[in-house]
């Protein structure tokens, strides 16, 4: 089987694992304090009229790999007034380098294609990616123009989303991951990945209802 293929298997039977405890985390009402956080100061969003929720994560997390194919179901389901975005986060010097590698399939417009298949060469073939020299070999094996990576890797554009990312994660206090973040008032904690979904979903109907 291929790359590509044994991703997608992987992806569908990880997802298809979670659904009967994403239901049963759905029957209990979220606990603050454990499930979530409600932040002292609340973070600046878009004022583009939608819910703003955001997942901090870190490819080198086994938790966030095990999350991601429910989270991308998740998010396909989302309705109109939510707007979701990833960030990854960048706790020391290791995962600034990883956090760049999302940054630059984001620029290239492939995050698509390749944000899935990261995770599997971290998890599965157990290849971190730990230099631009690791990213060009990587795009390489994915058939990505290597030579592109590397011209947006230490790109203004990707550069500046890394910083953008940073203020992000300190705004709302991630200190571990996954975690999600909702409308710039709340902090969904990972205290079992379908958990955290039903937690932030929680949260969203709550922004829905003005409360």
């Amino acid at each position: 089987m291929d790359r590509r293929a044994f991703a997608l298997n992987a992806a569908g039977t990880l997802a298809l694992a979670a659904a009967p405890a994403l239901a049963r985390a759905q029957a209990e009402a979220p606990t603050e304090g454990r499930d979530y956080q409600t932040l002292d100061k609340p973070v600046a969003v878009p004022a583009n009229g939608k819910i703003e929720v955001i997942e901090f994560f870190w490819y080198g997390c086994p938790h966030c790999f095990a999350f991601e194919p429910t989270l991308g179901a998740w998010s396909l389901a989302l309705r109109s007034d939510v707007h979701f975005i990833r960030v990854p986060v960048a706790f020391d010097a290791r995962k600034e380098i990883h956090q760049r590698i999302y940054y630059t399939w984001e620029a290239l417009g492939l995050v698509g294609q390749m944000h899935l298949q990261t995770f599997m060469r971290f998890h599965v073939q157990r290849k971190p990616i730990d230099s631009l020299a690791d990213m060009q070999a990587f795009a390489r094996e994915s058939g990505v123009d290597a030579e592109k990576v590397k011209s947006v890797w230490n790109s203004f554009s990707v550069q500046s989303k890394c910083i953008a990312a940073k203020r992000l994660e300190d705004d709302y206090g991630i200190d571990r991951t996954p975690e999600m973040a909702i409308a710039g008032r709340f902090v969904a904690m990972q205290v079992g990945n379908s958990r955290l979904l039903a937690t932030t979903d929680w949260l969203v109907d709550r922004v829905r209802q003005g409360r």
